[in-house]
């Protein structure tokens, strides 16, 4: 009769540890869980997916491919780069679908440009970037 008082006295205080330890597991991972990593530069954090597509306005090789990895550094979802006729001078933002304020995020993360709505949902793009000559990407991004 004693043994088993004492090995129902264990299973309880076993019991009662797990329970702690899975409230505990629990409440430290019911934060935030998207973390935010630290940069160098600032990241646009968008409220959802924000997809664009990234040409080339220039005649500069490259150009493309460093906003795409500077826009997907910054958290847009650049689905498609590529080259359209050259000679464009300044940067343009096309809003293709939703909110401006995506247009704006998109300029935010590129220092330059300027928002045009310019809607088409054909694209299956949020936004269409055309780079100009005054885009100069950051060392680092260049390919």
């Amino acid at each position: 009769m004693e043994q088993s008082r004492f090995r129902l006295v264990v299973v309880i205080a076993l019991s009662a540890v797990t329970l702690l330890g899975v409230l505990a597991a629990a409440v430290t991972l019911r934060g935030d869980h998207r973390a935010v990593p630290r940069h160098d530069l600032p990241v646009v954090v968008a409220e959802s997916r924000i997809v664009v597509e990234v040409l080339n306005g220039t005649d500069r090789r490259g150009l493309a491919r460093a906003a795409t990895r500077l826009l997907r550094h910054r958290g847009l979802d650049v689905v498609y780069f590529g080259t359209t006729d050259g000679g464009a001078d300044s940067t343009h933002v096309f809003v293709r679908r939703g909110s401006e304020r995506n247009g704006a995020l998109a300029v935010t993360a590129l220092g330059v440009g300027r928002v045009v709505v310019a809607r088409d949902s054909t694209l299956r793009v949020d936004l269409t970037i055309v780079l100009g000559a005054d885009f100069q990407p950051p060392i680092d991004r260049h390919p």
